[in-house]
């Protein structure tokens, strides 16, 4: 496979520039989350003076633009044309990155440029004039719009000169791992994937445990979650999934607590088994998909009972969100389709009919307490399996 000889894949940094004399390790993190990401795409990452780019293949550019789409860290990228610093070399690119926008639809446009070498000949100003100019010379079709263009053909001068047009958003954020591990609850719904995403992109890792209740749940429900956490590697460089059998656990609570309490005290025991998990493997915060209020266990007083089985930080990213709000995130990262398959989790299992709504810390942890289910935690957990789902392209 040969690298196309006169263009690569411009990656651009936002946040990452302000983090000062810090700066270098989360960059560090960037290249290596980049490469693992790319590996087997026949992609190389070559940084220059503050700038990244992807040399790839001619025929890796779909999977290449995969793995940039999926990235945290990036603000942006743009399949990028490069030549030697001479102004007639400047303006043929230009001309002919502006003749694929017309074969496109595009008919107006403008130059914006950066000129970082100062010892180029012309400045920004002068090198926008130009450019602009020879473009309009060579396709009179097109008309310069510097207000509101359907397009922007953006020229760099650094070590080389740089043309590109139609920059793509990039997921933004910082690189996953630069804040360290975080282990998600991981339900069949819409939230918790999208929290572990928004999670992700403030730089944790993720990996997550899941809770089952063969034979009240069906496989086709374990796998739905596989998948599920498959979608979310894609953009966290992969997921370890801990999948947790958690019918012992929920046939002692049905049995011995008052009805209205099942759902709150059932949460609570989750808690505490992936606090438990949490430690053993060194996870820094568990992360919850909780949206205050969306549901009866989800009022700030049920949640006060949740979090009382932790010590360890849990992180609600979506808990001021409302559900079109998050729907919106799942629909945009590909998880959507998958969390509204036809597959009970194991807490809309036996739910009561009228729950508690606002429960009080003491009261939970006196029917916890009352339950003696330690010793049936531990046991789950130490007999939970491990799925590895790792990055996978379409």
């Amino acid at each position: 496979m040969t690298e196309s000889p006169n263009s690569a894949y411009l990656l651009k940094i936002g946040e990452l520039t302000l983090k000062g004399e810090n700066r270098g390790g989360f960059e560090q993190v960037l290249r290596r989350n980049a490469r693992s990401m790319l590996k087997g795409t026949g992609a190389r990452l070559v940084t220059t003076d503050g700038r990244y780019f992807v040399h790839a293949p001619e025929n890796a550019s779909e999977k290449v633009e995969f793995v940039l789409d999926h990235l945290f860290g990036i603000t942006g990228w743009a399949t990028t044309r490069f030549c030697e610093k001479a102004v007639e070399a400047v303006c043929a690119e230009c001309i002919a990155e502006a003749r694929g926008l017309l074969a496109n639809g595009v008919k107006t446009f403008k130059v914006e440029a950066r000129r970082a070498d100062k010892r180029f000949p012309l400045d920004s100003y002068g090198l926008m004039a130009t450019a602009g100019e020879a473009v309009l010379d060579a396709l009179p079709a097109l008309h310069v719009d510097v207000h509101k263009p359907e397009a922007v053909i953006t020229v760099e001068i650094r070590e080389k000169a740089y043309i590109y047009s139609n920059a793509r958003k990039g997921l933004r954020g910082l690189p996953v791992g630069t804040a360290g591990h975080g282990l998600l609850l991981l339900s069949g719904g819409i939230d918790s994937p999208v929290a572990g995403f928004l999670m992700a992109g403030r730089g944790l890792y993720i990996d997550a445990v899941h809770f089952h209740s063969y034979p009240y749940t069906s496989d086709e429900a374990r796998q739905k979650v596989i998948r599920l956490a498959e979608i979310l590697g894609r953009y966290t460089c992969g997921v370890r999934l801990h999948i947790v059998s958690f019918t012992a656990v929920q046939m002692r609570i049905k049995e011995a607590a008052p009805p209205a309490w099942t759902t709150v005290l059932l949460r609570m025991a989750m808690m505490e088994a992936a606090e438990t998990i949490a430690r053993r493997h060194g996870y820094a915060c568990l992360i919850s998909g909780e949206s205050l209020s969306q549901v009866a266990s989800q009022t700030i007083e049920n949640i006060r009972c949740t979090e009382s089985r932790a010590t360890l930080p849990v992180l609600r990213p979506l808990i001021g969100m409302d559900k079109e709000s998050i729907t919106r995130i799942a629909e945009k990262i590909g998880t959507y389709e998958t969390s509204i398959l036809p597959y009970e989790d194991c807490c809309v299992l036996f739910s009561p009919k009228h729950p508690v709504l606002r429960g009080k810390v003491e009261e939970a942890s006196a029917y916890y307490e009352q339950l003696d289910i330690g010793a049936c935690i531990e046991e789950a957990v130490q007999e939970r399996d491990m799925e590895k789902c790792s990055f996978v392209r379409r």
